[in-house]
């Protein structure tokens, strides 16, 4: 009957039998020798019997029940995809034969995760005793793993099973000394950070001419964990940027969008800049000097330098009313918006649009280059309102609509608490970089 149990069994019972028989040696009224004991005394030479009785199926069923089982009992064996690789190449290198790639593709339909490979990711095997593949692991993502078991029954079932993410809240914070975009790195925001500020208050600041020593700026975001480990960050909750004394606030509410604290809107019927923030060669200046022609004319824009081919976007909704190649303006396209504006984009490598065309804020218009009567590379642009030119820098632009009612109560409720914990940071941390 004992024999029949496996191996493991057989070791517990033969260790229960030893236990039993040493504990049965013991006399059960054990005396103390003493020189200050009188009354106490040796008992020599009692015999004990050796007959201990065997356990039944049922008791060492009892017995084995309770002990923990072993975590580490699989044999494991990590495969790295490589460039090329089919799954039979990786099981190969596993020592697993060819033909269990479809019994355990028919495991269940998560098991087609394994199809999805890419080099460099780790396929796990574990191997029961005998070399019996038990089980099978591959991290899907930092928030999935696919695990393939045996069943008691032979039988592979496959599963995905989904971590819990922790989201926690970090609050950053940096002062600009030379470029933004490297004062942000120092403060240890990220490229991706990086663009959704600048685009977040892109509304309010040329990013390429506004930005000053000793600004600075705050961000509150969220930061995942799952098991303890970092896997990426969230979204920006709220931000601050103060610049050259002005100070800009921004909040996300429920709906996914950026709000004032005051519930009023981010979003402008304008970006100040149509490219993204570089090194601009030359300001808004109605009296400068002409870099080709030497003589003082009138500079009605601002000049943006960037490679050619940097995409060039609609500053605003509107209707492209000019898109050709003429004379000293190169490539140039010209958009009518709403209340009388027009803005234009001179010296293109490329136009995308056409006479006609209807483009939303943001779509892409055409490419940077340095066409026309120019000494370099750059797009000139310029804002007119009424048939007069203005300062894109400057002008007062009108905005969307703001939140209204119970939303707007509810969010600025929140919006205070935002602002007021970026405002204790920001005290905190300026306060440490002067010490």
């Amino acid at each position: 009957m004992i024999s029949s149990f496996p191996l493991k069994h057989r070791l517990i019972i033969a260790g229960l039998a030893t236990f039993l028989t040493v504990m049965l040696l013991i006399p059960s009224d054990p005396a103390e020798a003493s020189k200050n004991s009188e009354t106490q005394s040796l008992e020599v030479g009692k015999r004990y019997s050796l007959a201990v009785p065997m356990p039944t199926e049922t008791e060492v069923a009892d017995a084995t029940a309770t002990l923990p089982q072993e975590d580490n009992s699989l044999e494991w064996v990590s495969v790295e995809v490589k460039k090329g690789d089919v799954l039979g190449h990786i099981f190969k290198r596993a020592k697993v034969d060819a033909s269990m790639v479809q019994t355990l593709l028919d495991s269940g339909k998560d098991a087609k995760a394994l199809t999805r490979l890419f080099p460099g990711e780790q396929v796990e095997f574990g191997f029961a005793a005998g070399g019996v593949l038990q089980e099978v692991r591959y991290n899907i993502s930092n928030l999935k793993t696919l695990r393939i078991e045996r069943g008691t029954d032979g039988k592979y079932v496959a599963k995905q099973l989904q971590k819990e993410v922790e989201i926690r809240t970090e609050v950053l914070t940096g002062v600009i000394s030379g470029s933004f975009w490297n004062s942000a790195l120092r403060a240890g925001l990220t490229e991706g950070q990086i663009l959704d500020l600048a685009n977040l208050f892109g509304y309010d600041v040329d990013f390429a001419l506004d930005i000053r020593a000793g600004d600075t700026f705050s961000v509150m975001f969220e930061r995942h964990y799952a098991e303890g480990q970092f896997i990426g960050n969230g979204g920006i909750l709220a931000a601050q940027f103060q610049n050259q004394g002005q100070v800009y606030q921004a909040v996300r509410h429920t709906d996914g969008n950026f709000y004032k604290a005051d519930g009023g809107s981010m979003r402008q019927a304008f970006l100040r800049a149509p490219v993204s923030f570089q090194y601009v060669s030359s300001n808004f200046n109605p009296r400068r000097m002409h870099p080709v022609l030497g003589k003082i004319k009138a500079h009605n824009g601002v000049d943006y330098v960037a490679p050619v081919g940097t995409p060039i976007m609609a500053a605003g909704d509107g209707k492209v009313i000019e898109s050709a190649m003429k004379g000293a303006n190169g490539n140039y396209v010209y958009v009518q918006h709403a209340n009388n504006i027009v803005t234009k984009y001179l010296h293109l490598s490329k136009r995308d649009v056409k006479r006609g065309d209807k483009v939303r804020q943001g779509d892409i218009i055409g490419r940077l280059g340095a066409t026309g009567r120019v000494t370099g590379a750059h797009l000139h642009y310029e804002f007119v309102v009424g048939g007069v030119h203005r300062n894109p820098r400057t002008v007062k632009l009108p905005q969307a609509e703001p939140l209204q009612g119970v939303a707007r109560v509810e969010f600025t409720k929140q919006a205070k608490q935002y602002i007021a914990q970026l405002k204790a940071y920001e005290r905190v941390q300026l306060a440490a970089n002067q010490q």
